[in-house]
């Protein structure tokens, strides 16, 4: 089963997949990089208020693989969708391959049996970017979003740490 978390930067998207995960055994699957002083502090605030017992993998962009190293039918969290579309952008992939990857994500899911809670920013409600990279991330990030929200059997939008369910 597929649930894709969305909403505005700070919204409380990652509390919620924590939420619907619960407190028993998950995986963590993050997306995100050690890249800098406050990116490494917001990894490791993440990893303080997740439960001891969950396993974390950090995936980069190599989220496909990482869901086959979980065992069938756990429970994951991915956060998030965001980097995830930015670092194949950062690697060259090609959109329509983005694209292939976030659907082969839904099927591994549902071969699997796994629970996975995708967390993602919703990029639709923003101004246009003026630079041609900010474009083709909005453009990459929104089909990701789109074509997740469509495998999904429940979508849910995160506004002021209050979710709407959507789907």
């Amino acid at each position: 089963m597929l649930t894709l978390i969305t909403g505005g930067v700070r919204s409380g998207k990652s509390r919620r997949a924590a939420g619907i995960a619960g407190t028993g055994r998950a995986w963590f699957i993050a997306t995100g990089g050690r890249t800098d002083r406050e990116m490494r502090a917001r990894i490791a605030a993440h990893r303080r208020e997740r439960p001891a017992k969950w396993g974390t993998i950090e995936a980069g962009s190599r989220v496909l693989e990482a869901l086959a190293r979980v065992p069938k039918g756990s429970t994951v969290i991915l956060d998030c969708v965001t980097l995830w579309v930015g670092r194949m952008l950062i690697d060259r992939v090609p959109e329509s391959a983005m694209l292939r990857r976030a659907g082969e994500l839904a099927a591994i899911a549902a071969r699997r049996r796994l629970k996975v809670i995708a967390v993602t920013n919703e990029v639709g409600s923003g101004v246009i970017p003026p630079t041609r990279l900010g474009r083709a991330f909005q453009d990459a990030l929104g089909g990701v979003n789109r074509e997740l929200a469509a495998r999904a059997r429940r979508v849910e939008l995160m506004v002021c740490g209050l979710p709407l369910r959507v789907k």
